[in-house]
């Protein structure tokens, strides 16, 4: 346009879009809209392009050749932007190639994102929380936990890179787009596991590396799938952890186990390929028969005990120990260790074998048994009081028990007891040694003799203890009730109750008698069986009566009883 002709023409704005409109249409938009427009310069990094009716606008080149994706335009070349707005005739059109391409990329993004079909973008920027991904024009955001399918700590080598994505959420009257890369790597690799997994066969052997190493097991890569190693399949014998098998990034030989294709696990074996140790086990460890072995594993409830590689037997705390009870198997055993055992079950099909150790020990109650035969005595410290007796440690760790009835003849046990405290030294009899019930009875009152045996007369013997004999008793006490008396030659007692004090009632007072005292006495009652002896001074006057009448006369014949009882006592003394 020559200056003459701008001399007498100076439109307006509106003037300008009506001139724009004619060239594009009435119904084409223009501000706010992609135009085409052709580039006739390109000064240092800008290019100046003419969009119609002599209008420029100016763009900068790297709009262009964002992010490396685009070569950049020459001059003829034939362009989209966007017209955000028009000065006026005289001024330059404002244009933008991103703008312009941002708007063709969410068309065609919402036409994807409708049809959940990927779209291809390149990663340019970090920022909080994530990335932001450049959609052909279109600025999304990538979330850190959608990158990929385990966290990466470098994310550098996949910057700039065009790769697919899938949009999980559009809102374009914000602008928002949301994407993921971790999407479409899930299922690529969902695609690829299902792929190889329609190839493998459960019962294959098969080349593996290991990937993982985890405490329950090993992660083997297949070639693009992964099998579980459980850590009871890598060895017949007890592996704890896998690492003491297995190495990261070692190339190992497995068999496929199992294969479940609805979830693609597949879980792998390594001792399967070696032949099973448990293959005619009874035959190798017969019942009784004894082997020797290393202790493997300590539990709550017993040790293991591993007899050769693959084969472990069970010694249950119970079978430990003849007289630790109650005791962890750890006190007993430690892991290691090498001990000598004896099979006790087997069971082929359960793959387990019980194993006791006490039994290759000799029995405590046998070897006691020999040594300490029944009517033996022996010597121990006391380990324990009880309200039924006490328990005496003896020879080879094992305790003896003595009753309270077998405490003493003539006291009470409950009262006997109270004579001994814990940590005293005891020397007793042993009574009885029950091997089976693992009891060894012993007596304390058994060591000086039953009174009531050595007291007691043989039939037709005079001069012992008796019924009806004559005896001298001691007077140990005096009560309001009667006399506790010793028989005096024996180790019995008795007591002498207020009417058997004297055949007077008048003289049946207890006061009449001191400690320490001796009186003549008959015996009333004498029990072996019941352990009971009684005597009476009453008895004996009356006896004493009887007898002197009889031989000096009877008080009918004239004689007095005084006279007749002088008589008889002074024949007694004269004897």
């Amino acid at each position: 346009m020559s200056s003459a002709s701008n001399a007498g023409f100076n439109p307006s704005r509106d003037d300008f879009a009506a001139l724009l409109a004619e060239t594009y249409g009435e119904s084409e938009a223009f501000e706010g809209s992609v135009v085409k427009g052709r580039v006739v310069a390109i000064e240092k990094d800008v290019a100046v392009i003419d969009i119609g009716l002599k209008t420029e606008g100016r763009v900068p080149l790297k709009e262009f050749t964002g992010h490396g994706r685009d070569p950049a335009p020459g001059v003829g070349d034939e362009v989209e932007v966007y017209l955000e707005r028009v000065e006026n005739a005289l001024g330059e059109a404002v244009i933008s190639r991103d703008k312009a391409r941002r708007e063709e990329s969410w068309v065609k993004l919402e036409k994807a994102f409708e049809a959940n079909e990927k779209v291809d973008g390149v990663i340019f920027n970090q920022v909080k929380g994530g990335f932001t991904v450049d959609l052909d024009g279109a600025v999304a955001f990538l979330p850190r936990s959608q990158v990929d399918i385990r966290p990466i700590r470098d994310v550098t080598p996949l910057l700039g890179v065009p790769q697919p994505f899938q949009i999980l959420k559009m809102d374009r009257r914000r602008g928002n787009i949301v994407v993921s890369r971790r999407t479409v790597l899930e299922e690529s690799r969902a695609e690829q596991r299902h792929e190889i997994v329609a190839n493998l066969e459960e019962g294959v052997t098969i080349d593996g590396v290991v990937k993982n190493i985890t405490d329950y097991g090993a992660f083997v890569d297949l070639g693009g799938i992964d099998g579980l190693l459980h850590v009871t399949d890598i060895a017949w014998r007890r592996v704890n952890h896998p690492s003491e098998v297995l190495n990261i990034g070692q190339t190992v030989k497995v068999k496929i186990i199992k294969i479940k294709h609805e979830t693609h696990r597949i879980s792998l074996g390594m001792k399967q390929l070696l032949e099973d140790p448990w293959q005619g086990i009874e035959a190798k460890y017969p019942i009784e028969a004894r082997f020797h072995g290393r202790v493997t594993n300590i539990t709550d409830y017993g040790a293991f005990v591993e007899l050769e590689p693959g084969i472990e037997g069970l010694i249950h705390v119970s079978e430990m120990s003849w007289t630790k009870k109650n005791v962890h198997p750890g006190k007993i055993v430690a892991t290691s260790q090498e001990v000598d055992v004896q099979v006790l079950e087997v069971d082929s099909v359960k793959r387990r074998i019980s194993l006791g150790l006490k039994q290759t020990l000799q029995n405590p109650w046998e070897a006691f048994a020999e040594k300490h035969p029944v009517g033996s005595d022996v010597e121990g410290e006391v380990k324990n009081k009880t309200e039924f007796g006490l328990f005496i440690g003896l020879d080879g760790d094992v305790d003896g028990m003595v009753h309270l009835s077998d405490l003493d003849w003539n006291r009470p046990g409950e009262q006997a007891i109270e004579d001994y405290k814990k940590g005293d030294v005891v020397r007793a009899r042993v009574l009885d040694v029950d091997v089976e019930k693992e009891r060894i009875s012993l007596g304390v009152k058994q060591l000086g003799g039953d009174p009531f045996v050595t007291a007691g007369a043989p039939a037709g013997e005079e001069g012992e203890i008796k019924k009806g004999a004559i005896v001298t008793c001691e007077i140990l006490e005096v009560k309001d009730g009667g006399l506790e008396v010793k028989i005096i030659g024996s180790d019995l007692q008795a007591f002498i109750k207020r009417n058997e004090l004297a055949r007077d009632r008048n003289d049946q007072r207890p006061d009449r008698f001191a400690v320490g005292e001796k009186v003549d006495a008959r015996v009333t009652l004498f029990d072996r069986k019941a352990r009971k002896v009684a005597v009476s001074i009453k008895a004996l006057e009356v006896a004493e009566e009887k007898e002197a009448i009889a031989q000096y006369g009877s008080a009918d014949s004239g004689a007095s009883l005084g006279d007749i009882l002088g008589a008889a006592l002074k024949a007694r003394e004269t004897k």
